[in-house]
């Protein structure tokens, strides 16, 4: 009886003639995770349902910054209007000025004014300060100053460093913190005048020497703002 040879055994692990073995290649690819945002089915080892891997994520959107430069069309705030002026405030009014009355005759308006005179300084007022009104005929110390020439009788004015004398119709812009009037003579309507006129040259305080009492005959000085007058024991 012929005896055949026993066929070798083939291995399942061994793949056949024209069957391609596996490569490392394709278990990588197995194992690698598809790009993009969806996930790839990889199949079990064990032959179950294939295991669904995610892919990675996807990089988040680079965010541009906001732009803070001012659109140039878009308009900015507009200027506010400049205030229009308004009228004219009134100029401040002086505060009334005080005015005494110093009882005398005629005759003695000059003597009246002088102790007038040394009663102010005494009290501390600068020389400078006062200013001497007649009515009647000049004061023996404007006849003194006008003796040396008008110049200089003016220029003592211009100074300012001692007491002024002059006639009740001085013209010269002259203002002093206080002025004493002595009326010496003349008119009672020269008088009311010089009244008002020695206002205007006065300040603060206003002393009447002779004449009629302003408080009976005040209608000039109330018209000037001048305070009501108090008067003083001759």
């Amino acid at each position: 009886m012929p005896v055949f040879p026993e066929e070798p055994e083939i291995s399942e692990s061994i793949p056949g003639p024209g069957v391609p073995g596996p490569r490392a290649s394709d278990a990588q690819a197995r194992r690698a995770p598809a790009t993009g945002g969806a996930t790839t089915a990889v199949p079990s080892a064990a032959g179950g349902a294939p295991v669904q891997v995610p892919g990675p994520r996807p990089a988040p959107r680079p965010t541009q910054p906001r732009s803070t430069a001012a659109r140039a069309d878009r308009p900015g705030p507009s200027p506010k209007p400049s205030p229009k002026p308004g009228p004219p405030r009134p100029a401040p009014r002086p505060a009334s000025v005080e005015v005494r009355h110093v009882p005398a005759v005629e005759a003695e308006a000059l003597d009246r004014a002088d102790e007038t005179v040394d009663q102010l300084l005494d009290a501390g007022r600068e020389p400078g300060t006062v200013l001497v009104l007649t009515v009647g005929a000049a004061h023996p110390w404007q006849q003194h100053e006008l003796s040396f020439g008008e110049e200089r009788y003016w220029a003592q004015l211009a100074e300012g460093g001692d007491v002024f004398y002059a006639d009740a119709e001085l013209t010269r812009p002259v203002r002093r913190p206080v002025v004493v009037l002595a009326v010496n003579g003349g008119p009672a309507d020269r008088a009311a005048a010089a009244y008002a006129k020695a206002l205007q040259h006065a300040e603060t305080l206003l002393v009447i020497c002779g004449g009629t009492d302003p408080s009976t005959t005040g209608a000039p000085l109330a018209a000037a703002g001048a305070a009501a007058p108090r008067r003083l024991p001759a």
